[in-house]
């Protein structure tokens, strides 16, 4: 991606950007000056953002229901979603958060890899590639706001985030989970986690499927802080004001050289990558892990 080499707010923006945060509640937008719609929220059936562009940021929140699982439309909105705010050069951040309590995230969508074709596969696992991508090398501060449970496919978005904020309550555990479930985490997510956890924790966490309660995380660094419930998005807001109080071209120069060559080993060999996992979520002895985990769920409900 290219990185923006001119400023994008006034200097006094740029320095001292408390101002304007600490007056942009979440989810409280007011329209432009003179009837305009700029800071009006918008969005898709799955993805609602709500943009505070006097400060520079915007929130987008999951709302696929009941657990924003990542289907393959929702990852398609989050794509667009995300691509639009890169455009606009209005906004320098973006908070990440669910738009239901107690869920962040549930993860991958399995109705999305089980009895379907092998089309079917690619394309999902394309998607799948191309938020990690769009998320690890965006040229906006990206914050994750956990308000609820992080695992896989969840936590692959916050991981890709700039910082983690997460709420202190004891069922919302961060982690990727795969290997309970007789799936493998990507080489490019391994690689992910490594960087921000270490390679012996990464290793031991992913082998074991590991889910972490807050404390836990925090101490492993799978998040940068743990807060109370009803403090994640104004810490999120407080964070936001620390890191866009840096020059945006010389955090962009250096967020791009530290994750470039991590992002790099997937762009030469995201092919690859799609047919590996094709062949190895059709296999027999895979499909039936997956429909037996999800018979259990629907048993559940029930």
């Amino acid at each position: 991606m290219a990185l923006a080499v001119g400023m994008r707010v006034a200097v006094r923006a740029l320095f001292r950007p408390w101002t304007l945060l600490r007056g942009a509640a979440l989810g409280c937008t007011e329209p432009a000056a003179g009837g305009g719609d700029g800071a009006r929220s918008f969005g898709s059936q799955r993805v609602l953002v709500e943009p505070a562009p006097a400060a520079g940021v915007a929130v987008m929140k999951f709302k696929n229901p009941p657990v924003n699982s990542l289907s393959l439309e929702l990852l398609t909105e989050l794509v667009i979603s995300l691509e639009k705010l890169e455009n606009d050069k209005t906004f320098r951040g973006v908070i990440l958060t669910s738009d239901y309590p107690r869920v962040f995230s549930a993860g991958l969508d399995l109705t999305e890899m089980c009895g379907r074709n092998p089309a079917h596969y690619a394309e999902y696992w394309k998607a799948v590639q191309e938020l990690w991508l769009q998320l690890y090398l965006s040229n906006l501060v990206l914050i994750a706001a956990i308000n609820g449970a992080c695992p896989a496919g969840g936590c692959l978005i916050s991981l890709a985030c700039d910082y983690r904020v997460l709420a202190d309550n004891p069922k919302y555990l961060i982690g990727l989970n795969e290997t309970l479930l007789g799936i493998v985490a990507p080489f490019w997510l391994k690689d992910t986690l490594v960087n921000t956890i270490g390679h012996r924790a990464a290793e031991r966490a992913l082998q074991l499927g590991l889910l972490f309660p807050p404390a836990e995380a925090l101490q492993v660094g799978m998040v940068d802080q743990v807060v109370p419930e009803d403090q994640v998005q104004n810490t999120a807001l407080s964070v936001m004001a620390q890191w866009m109080a840096i020059a945006d071209h010389a955090r962009q120069l250096t967020k791009n050289m530290m994750r470039k060559p991590t992002a790099d080993r997937l762009v030469k060999q995201r092919d690859p990558d799609i047919q590996n996992f094709v062949s190895f979520i059709s296999r027999d002895s895979i499909q039936k892990s997956l429909r037996t985990y999800l018979d259990k769920l629907k048993a559940k409900k029930d």
